[in-house]
C-alpha cells in the first residue's frame, strides 16, 4: 500500500461519519491484511474510530499484530495504540507492545507533514516527515535512552548488549524506493554501559560527541564516525582504556560486506601527547583481529600506562609500571601476527613499582621484520633487576624471519663483574604461540658480598661465575640448560636445573637443584651469627620449589665432611642454636652431667648432619642416625663427649623459620629445665 494509506484511511473515515451527518454516532472498522512503508511492514492491522453525535472529537484505536522493520532491527508483536482523534488529524495516547514498557504517542496528520512525538518521561523522541521528500524522515532525540537503540546497534553489531546511557541530537533516516538506507546526524552520548555475551568487550560511564553517517545497501555496510570521546572506561580483550576527561578526538570510516569482518579504512585516535594512532585495521567475521598497518606517537609516555596499557601490563604482572620518555612506532600485523614494527625510543625509562627492575635511558630504532633483513640499535643507561644494579649497554641489532638477534656478544657490566648475553634472539607471539625469547648467559667474577648486600642476605664473600649455554623463556616459563658455580667460604656451590615460572607474573615460581662441596664452617657459622663451628660442611637443596620466592618444597641435607684433616670444634652458643633448630626440646639440661659440661668453651666433634624434607608447612626432621625415639644431630668425639639428639621428627615451616632467624639474630639463650 501506499505510505500515506493509514492517513488516507482515517481522512476518508472522518469524512464518511461527518458527511453522515450528526445526528446519530457513528463507528467505522477496517481491517487491512498488510501495510508497508519505506521503513516497515505492518501485518493485520484493524483501524477502529467512534465518534458520538455532536462530538468535537473521536475515539481511534489501531492494531498490529505484528510491525517489522527490517533495515533498523526493530520488531514488534500485539502493538496498540489509543488515543482521542481531534478535527485537526492530531491524535495522542497511550502506545503498547507486548513485553514493552507503555510509551506515549502523539501524531500530527496534515495534508503535506507527518510529525510524531514517542514519549517517557524526560524523554522524547520526534519524527517528522513530508510529502515533498517522502523517503525522508528526521528524527529528534532528548535524552532518550540508549536501550531504545538497541535493536538499531544490532544491526552493525549482533553481539553489543546496551546497559545504560542516554543520547540526544538529531538524525536524518532516507529510506528511498531503490537504494541504500541512510542514517546520519549528530548525536551527545551520556553514561554509555554496553558489554558482549563473552565479556570480551566492555564499556561503561563513556561519553561521546559523534558525526554519523550509516548507509546500508544490499551487500553492504559503510559507516563514518567523527567526534570525540569524554570519560569512561574500555575493554576490549586484554586491553584497558581509561579515557581521560580532556576530550579524545576520533574518526573511523568503517565498510563490511555481507558475510564478511569489518574493515576500519581509516582510524584516527588524538589523544595529545599522550597517544597519536593513525592507520587502518581489519576484522575477521568472527570479530577476530586479521589486519593493521598503524602509526602510534607518544610524546609523553607516563599517562600511557593507566589509560590504555595497564590491562596488557597486568597480564605480566606489571600493571603499575611507571613510564617516562617518548617513543614512535609503525606497526603492520596480520592475521598470523607482527610482520614489521619499527621504533624509535627517546630517553625512555621503565620502573616496576614492586622495584623488581628498573631500565633507564632506553634509546634507539629497533626494527623487527618477518621477512627480508634489517639492522637497528638499541642503548640503555643502566639499571636494576631484583635489586641487583647493572650499567650501560649497547645492542646491535638484527631481525629476519621473524626473530629479533643480537649481531654480537654483549657484556652487561654488574655487581664488579659481568653478565654476557650470547646468541640473544627474540620472537614475538605468531601463529597461535607467545613470546619466545633464548639466550646464552655466562657469568664473570660477579662479587658475592656484593650480590648478598643488594638481597639483604647475610654478609657472604666470595664469587661467583658460570655459564649457561641456553636459556629460553617461553608459554612465561623460563629453563635454564647448563648451572652456575660460586666459589663461596673457601668452598663451592653448584645449582643446576634451573627454571621459573611467571618471572613477572604473579607468585612466580623458581625450581633448583643445589650442590655444596667444602664449605668452611668457621666462616659460615661467623656470617650467620651461628656460634662457632670448625670443619667443612657438604650437601645439597634438592627439589627446591619457591612460590613468590618462599619455600614449599625441598629435600634438603647438610653433613660435616669425613675427610677434613683439621680441627672440628663445636661451641656451646652453636650447640644451644642446633638443639633448637633441631627440636631438641630444650639445650643443655640441670643435670650434674650437663653442669659439668657448662665449664667448656667448645667441644669435639665427629660428626654434624641435619636433615628437612618440606613438604606442606611440615618439615620431616632427621639427622645421622636413630638414637631410641631421637635422631642424632652432632656425633661427640672425645672427652668430654657431648651427643645432640633432636625429639621432634615432624616441625612446622613457619616455626622452624622463625627458629633460624632467632639463632642468627641472637636472640636463644640456653634452656635450663
Amino acid at each position: 500500500m501506499p505510505r500515506r494509506i493509514l492517513p488516507l484511511l482515517l481522512l476518508s473515515t472522518m469524512l464518511a461519519l461527518v458527511q453522515a451527518g450528526p445526528v446519530q454516532a457513528r463507528v467505522m472498522v477496517a481491517h487491512i491484511a498488510k501495510v508497508t512503508t519505506g521503513v516497515a511492514t505492518l501485518h493485520d492491522v484493524q483501524v477502529r474510530l467512534e465518534w458520538p453525535a455532536n462530538a468535537i472529537e473521536g475515539q481511534l484505536v489501531i492494531q498490529a499484530r505484528r510491525v517489522v522493520a527490517p533495515d533498523l532491527g526493530y520488531r514488534f508483536e500485539r502493538l496498540a495504540w489509543r488515543c482521542p482523534l481531534q478535527r485537526s488529524w492530531r491524535c495522542e495516547g497511550q502506545i503498547r507492545s507486548a513485553g514493552r514498557v507503555p510509551l506515549r504517542l502523539s501524531v500530527d496528520l496534515a495534508s503535506a507533514t507527518t510529525d510524531a512525538e514517542l514519549s517517557q518521561g524526560s524523554a522524547h523522541l520526534s519524527l517528522h516527515r513530508n510529502v515533498a521528500s517522502p523517503d525522508l524522515t528526521r528524527i529528534d532525540l532528548a535524552r532518550v535512552p540508549l536501550l531504545w537503540a538497541q535493536a538499531l546497534l544490532a544491526q552493525g553489531w549482533a553481539d553489543a548488549g546496551l546497559k545504560t546511557g542516554v543520547m540526544s541530537g538529531s538524525l536524518d533516516v532516507d529510506v528511498p524506493v531503490a537504494g541504500p538506507l541512510r542514517v546520519d546526524g549528530r548525536l551527545d552520548v551520556s553514561q554509555l554501559a554496553l558489554d558482549t555475551p563473552d565479556g570480551a568487550i566492555a564499556a561503561e560511564n563513556l561519553g561521546a560527541q559523534l558525526e554519523i553517517d550509516y548507509r546500508r545497501f544490499a551487500t553492504k555496510t559503510l559507516v563514518t564516525v567523527d567526534g570525540q570521546l569524554r570519560g569512561g572506561e574500555l575493554l576490549v580483550g586484554n586491553g584497558y582504556i581509561a579515557l581521560p576527561p580532556t576530550p579524545v578526538q576520533l574518526s573511523v570510516t568503517a565498510s563490511q560486506d555481507a558475510g564478511a569482518g569489518w574493515q576500519l579504512a581509516q582510524l584516527r585516535w588524538d589523544d595529545g601527547d599522550s597517544l597519536r594512532v593513525a592507520g587502518s585495521v581489519e576484522f575477521d567475521n568472527a570479530g577476530n583481529l586479521s589486519g593493521a598497518d598503524l602509526q602510534l606517537d607518544s610524546a609523553n609516555l607516563a599517562p600511557l600506562r593507566p589509560r590504555y596499557l595497564s590491562g596488557w601490563l597486568g597480564q605480566l604482572g606489571l600493571g603499575e609500571m611507571q613510564l617516562t620518555g617518548a617513543i614512535s612506532a609503525h606497526m603492520q600485523v596480520s592475521d598470523t601476527g607482527l610482520q614489521q614494527a619499527e621504533l624509535k625510543l627517546r630517553e625512555v625509562s621503565l620502573v616496576d613499582a614492586r622495584q623488581r627492575f628498573r631500565i633507564d635511558s632506553l634509546n634507539g630504532d629497533p626494527a623487527f621484520s618477518s621477512s627480508g633483513p634489517t639492522n637497528s640499535r638499541l642503548q640503555w643507561g643502566g639499571g636494576q633487576l631484583m635489586g641487583i644494579e647493572f650499567g650501560a649497554v649497547n645492542l646491535p641489532l638484527h631481525s629476519a624471519q621473524g626473530r629479533l638477534a643480537l649481531t654480537e656478544v654483549v657484556s652487561v657490566p654488574m655487581l664488579g663483574g659481568s653478565l654476557r648475553l650470547e646468541n640473544l634472539g627474540l620472537r614475538p607471539p605468531a601463529n597461535g604461540r607467545g613470546m619466545q625469547i633464548e639466550t646464552g648467559l655466562t657469568l664473570q667474577g660477579l662479587d658475592v658480598g656484593m650480590l648478598a648486600k643488594a638481597m639483604d642476605w647475610p654478609a657472604f664473600e666470595g664469587r661467583l661465575a658460570g655459564r649457561i649455554p641456553q636459556m629460553r623463556y617461553a608459554d612465561d616459563r623460563l629453563d635454564f640448560d647448563g648451572g652456575l658455580t660460586a666459589q663461596m667460604f673457601e668452598g663451592t656451590v653448584q645449582v643446576s636445573g634451573l627454571a621459573m615460572e611467571r618471572p613477572f607474573g604473579t607468585a612466580p615460581t623458581l625450581s633448583a637443584d643445589i650442590v655444596f662441596d667444602d664449605m668452611d664452617l668457621q666462616s659460615l657459622t661467623g656470617v650467620f651469627g651461628f656460634g662457632e663451628i670448625t670443619g667443612a660442611l657438604d650437601g645439597s637443596i634438592r627439589q627446591l620449589r619457591l612460590v613468590d620466592w618462599t619455600a614449599q618444597a625441598f629435600d634438603a641435607e647438610l653433613h660435616t665432611d669425613l675427610s677434613w684433616q683439621g680441627r672440628q670444634r663445636i661451641s656451646q652458643r652453636a650447640v644451644q642454636d642446633l638443639s633448637s633448630v633441631g627440636g631438641t626440646g630444650g639445650g643443655l639440661g640441670n643435670s650434674v652431667q650437663a653442669q659439668a659440661l657448662k665449664l667448656f668453651d667448645d667441644f669435639r666433634y665427629r660428626q654434624i648432619g641435619i636433615r628437612c624434607t618440606l613438604a606442606n608447612d611440615v618439615c620431616e626432621m632427621d639427622g645421622l642416625g636413630s638414637a631410641g625415639k631421637g635422631f642424632i644431630i652432632v656425633r661427640g668425639s672425645g672427652l668430654p663427649r657431648l651427643n645432640v639428639v633432636g625429639f621432634n621428627r615432624r616441625v612446622d615451616w613457619p616455626t622452624l623459620v622463625e627458629r633460624l632467624v632467632a639463632v642468627t639474630q641472637g636472640d636463644t639463650t640456653p634452656v635450663i629445665e
